[in-house]
């Protein structure tokens, strides 16, 4: 009933900067909660950070200060701006997000398919 698309992975330089981006579509009457998770290879799911209704944002200690997680509830859009990036922040980012169903209004966790973040030394 909904469906998260991120987009805006690439390959760059450390030091670089990415913003990532993840549009949601389907029967969202609004968002609890969205996030962004990443997955380097032969590690678990981390998450990095998230940002509610409110506009309260978390941040994991790895990234906290070098990204920004931001939303646009119009549009359906949430971001995450990463600067300085480090060979260490190579992964697939997911984006997730928790949504209050316009139909039933009930709340369901949704995932996206992911987006490769490699960052080169």
């Amino acid at each position: 009933q909904v469906q998260l698309v991120e987009s805006g992975g690439a390959l760059v330089q450390a030091g670089g900067s990415l913003r990532l981006s993840c549009q949601a579509s389907g029967r969202i009457l609004r968002f609890s909660i969205m996030r962004w998770y990443r997955q380097a290879p032969g590690k678990q799911r981390e998450h990095v950070a998230s940002i509610s209704s409110s506009g309260s944002t978390h941040y994991a200690d790895s990234v906290q200060g070098r990204f920004t997680i931001s939303g646009d509830n119009a549009k359906k859009m949430v971001y995450l701006q990463m600067n300085s990036l480090k060979p260490e922040d190579t992964a697939v980012y997911y984006c997730n997000a928790d949504v209050i169903d316009s139909l039933t209004f009930r709340s369901a966790n949704y995932w996206g398919q992911g987006t490769q973040v490699t960052v080169s030394s």
